[in-house]
Formats: structure tokens, sequence, C-alpha cells
């Protein structure tokens, strides 16, 4: 477990932009199993990719006019049964962190793993995110 003064401004990057820090497996399951509506699902990490491109290209994206109904995040790390529960949704993808998922009436349609980030900037992700969210939502 990481020590909850190094994660809270990563944590806080987010829950200020307007995501929803889900920190239980049951709020992680009424969320995302919604039949109704769309949720992005952002699995932060305390890595360099996760600061430099995937929060960054969470938030740019969240900005477009057609988005996800909730934006939402588990931390990697911290929340642990939020996040094992997250991933349980994510299948057949393995775990990762950090990771971004789309889903639509409770199913996975979209899905961006560490390796879909790494190495990407944060606009290339957000313009990945702002063609699924177009397509979806």
């Amino acid at each position: 477990m990481y020590p909850p003064e190094l994660t809270a401004p990563m944590a806080k990057d987010l829950t200020d932009f307007g995501f929803r820090g889900i920190t239980s497996p049951e709020e992680v399951e009424q969320i995302i199993k919604n039949p109704e509506g769309s949720v992005l699902v952002v699995v932060n990490s305390v890595c360099g990719c996760a600061a430099a491109n995937a929060r960054p290209g969470a938030k740019i994206a969240a900005q477009n006019a057609k988005r996800p109904d909730q934006l939402v995040t588990v931390f990697a790390g911290v929340d642990f049964e939020a996040t094992d529960k997250a991933r349980s949704l994510m299948l057949p993808y393995p775990p990762s962190s950090p990771s971004i998922a789309l889903f639509k009436e409770g199913k996975l349609v979209h899905m961006l793993e560490r390796h879909h980030i790494e190495g990407r900037s944060a606009q290339m992700i957000a313009d990945n995110l702002i063609q699924a969210f177009d397509h979806f939502c």
C-alpha cells in the first residue's frame, strides 16, 4: 500500500477535475454495471505514465462535447478491493496500471491498457478516447 501523503495529490488530480473517486467494490459494481448510460473508468497509478499521459489525456478527453455520463477513478495500490472489482469487469484484458476503460450500459466497449498509454502523448490518448466517446456516448 502506498502512503496516503504520496497518492493524495495524484488522486486529487482527477477528482478536482470532476472524476468521482470510488473506493469500494460495491460502488464499482453499482456504477459500472448500470444498465443505462456510459462510464469512463481511470485506473490511476503512481507511475510516470499516469502523471504524464493517462491523467492529462483523460482530463483533455473529458472536455469533449460528447462524453460519458459518469467519470470515475480507482487507485491501484491504494483502493485494492475497488481496483480488483473494476479490473474484473475489464476482462478479458489483464490488469494494468494505469488503464482507462469505457463502459456503455454495463458493458466494456473500449479499453486502453498501459501499453497503449506508455510512450504516447496526453493528446494522443485524449484523441483515442474522444473517438470512443463520439462513437459510444
